[in-house]
């Protein structure tokens, strides 16, 4: 049986394998568009799957930079999608058109902050999910990632735009509805219906905007500096649920000290019906319905999805090339939430796990690039090596720049693009000032190319001379050479002793000086680089 540590990677990535659409990433920017702010009020029932909305969109344009308003929205097919009836800015019709998924409203040199308000209704294709859940009851849950808001949601639908948003939601009264940020009102209409209104005041993008409308047990867990967990499950599965997310504050608590403050209002754990995994919504999280056990055999998602909040959430990928930004920072910070609460070898354990992932993966793909170019299919947007290799080059550039240099660096970025966009070069300059060193040798090699170093070595000991030589050469199928210091542990009679030697070129020698022959010879003992090394007596 596996521990528990060697499954988080695996547990990690079967959550999130199955997020994608078939939507392209080659989106055109909005020149002189900043989106500023949605409300979105929208009516849901049990009588039929349509949905009726009113989005209200406040932006800031630059006049003549800014001819048109566009907007992602799917538009009606058959039975399915959604159908505009109207458009008003400052409460003046005007005219639109929403074809081709895109809808258009002009702005006619209109310049500074305005408002336009979008009247619509349809049966969404996706993004909304409406089906009944493993108890029977009908649910309404969103499934936006990657880029599926624009199914049910008027919205510039990527992540280099962010904004704060509202839901009010208008339902049967039988159901409960948790959204993002923080709830301002919830009140009885007439004809049995339920009015509940969310408003969410720090900036996020398009996909991190949700909302669940189901029946709820819900329990206020804990408070941590002012920011509320609570969980929502379904009643069902109250005492299960409220079990399962019980120690969210445990997370929340280590990244806030060790990365910086939580930038959001509450921290919710949320089951829901929505095929999702798990999604670190904002203030929000999703998790598919048999995420909740009752055994807590998933407790690393929990603390996965929560270091999102930092990482893809707050600080937000400028663009989906570079979404190892958010996976393989949150797959790295959730194997040193392990350290911080089970210790080191529970750490190496899983990083040992995600080595052994990387390396079948480019069994299959050895052109494979962590930063890649613009997707013709979103479905691709993440594979298991963006979390799995995005975590060990975070390790490997720990152990590069050592421990206080790298802390220094994550805080500063953190604190520099914390409710912004940040891309790999943002971060790259964050690190190389922390650092004090030049860090595009690092980056290029194991962001922009593909393959992984694998070394085959040998020792030998010449007594007359007083050394140990060290011969090692980089055999990857892949025809990339990597440049790399390497740790060597040498043991001998007197003791054990590291000494580094820096790999660059195909094949490369190193004179060690020491007068006792070595009992072993090591690569890598305390495992900093992610590579597959045999070395061998000569």
């Amino acid at each position: 049986m596996k521990s528990r540590v060697t499954v988080i990677a695996a547990m990690l990535l079967s959550f999130a394998i199955g997020r994608g659409s078939a939507l392209s990433d080659d989106y055109p920017r909005s020149p002189g568009i900043d989106i500023l702010h949605y409300t979105f009020e929208l009516v849901v029932g049990d009588e039929s799957d349509e949905m009726v909305g009113e989005a209200t969109v406040r932006f800031r344009s630059e006049g003549a930079s800014a001819s048109e308003l566009v907007l992602d929205l799917i538009g009606r097919q058959g039975a399915v999608g959604m159908q505009v009836g109207s458009v008003t800015i400052e409460g003046e019709g005007v005219p639109f058109t929403h074809e081709q998924d895109k809808l258009r409203i002009p702005l006619d040199g209109r310049d500074g902050e305005t408002s336009a308000t979008i009247r619509y209704r349809g049966v969404p294709a996706d993004g909304l999910v409406i089906a009944d859940n493993l108890h029977g009851e009908r649910t309404f849950s969103a499934d936006n990632w990657p880029n599926k808001t624009r199914f049910w949601l008027p919205t510039l639908d990527h992540p280099y735009d962010k904004a704060t948003c509202e839901f009010v939601v208008t339902a049967p009264d039988h159901y409960q509805v948790i959204a993002n940020g923080l709830k301002l009102e919830e009140s009885n209409l007439p004809g049995g219906l339920m009015r509940t209104h969310w408003k969410q005041s720090v900036p996020i993008s398009t996909w991190l905007m949700v909302m669940s409308v189901a029946r709820y047990a819900v329990q206020y867990v804990d408070d941590y500096n002012g920011v509320e967990i609570q969980t929502w499950v379904f009643p069902q599965d109250r005492d299960a649920g409220f079990y399962d997310f019980a120690r969210a504050r445990r997370p929340l608590e280590f990244f806030s000290t060790h990365v910086g403050e939580y930038a959001y209002e509450k921290l919710a754990n949320v089951q829901v019906t929505a095929p999702v995994g798990a999604t670190e919504a904002a203030t929000a999280v999703f998790y598919q319905q048999d995420f909740v056990s009752g055994e807590r055999r998933r407790e690393w998602v929990i603390a996965h999805e929560i270091a999102h909040h930092w990482f893809g959430n707050a600080v937000t990928e400028s663009d989906w090339n570079d979404v190892w930004l958010s996976e393989g920072f949150a797959t790295y910070f959730t194997l040193l939430f392990t350290e911080y609460v089970d210790g080191r070898d529970r750490f190496v354990e899983g990083l040992l796990e995600s080595r052994e992932r990387v390396f079948r993966f480019y069994d299959d793909n050895p052109d494979y690039r962590i930063v890649h170019e613009n997707l013709t299919n979103m479905a691709e947007v993440t594979t298991g090596n963006t979390y799995q290799k995005g975590a060990w080059i975070l390790h490997m550039l720990r152990g590069i720049v050592g421990d206080e240099n790298f802390w220094t660096g994550i805080r500063d970025y953190y604190r520099e693009f914390k409710n912004e966009n940040a891309t790999t070069a943002d971060f790259r300059r964050a690190m190389e000032r922390a650092a004090g060193a030049d860090l595009e040798w690092f980056f290029e090699q194991w962001l922009y190319q593909g393959g992984n170093l694998v070394l085959d070595g040998s020792w030998s000991f010449d007594a007359g001379a007083g050394s140990l030589t060290l011969d090692l050469t980089q055999s990857q199928k892949e025809a990339v050479t990597f440049r790399m210091p390497i740790q060597v542990e040498i043991t001998d009679a007197s003791g054990t002793r590291i000494e580094t030697v820096q790999v660059d070129g195909d094949t490369s020698r190193f004179e060690i000086a020491t007068t006792e022959r070595p009992s072993t010879v090591r690569l890598d003992p305390d495992h900093w680089v992610l590579m597959r090394a045999e070395l061998v007596p000569h």
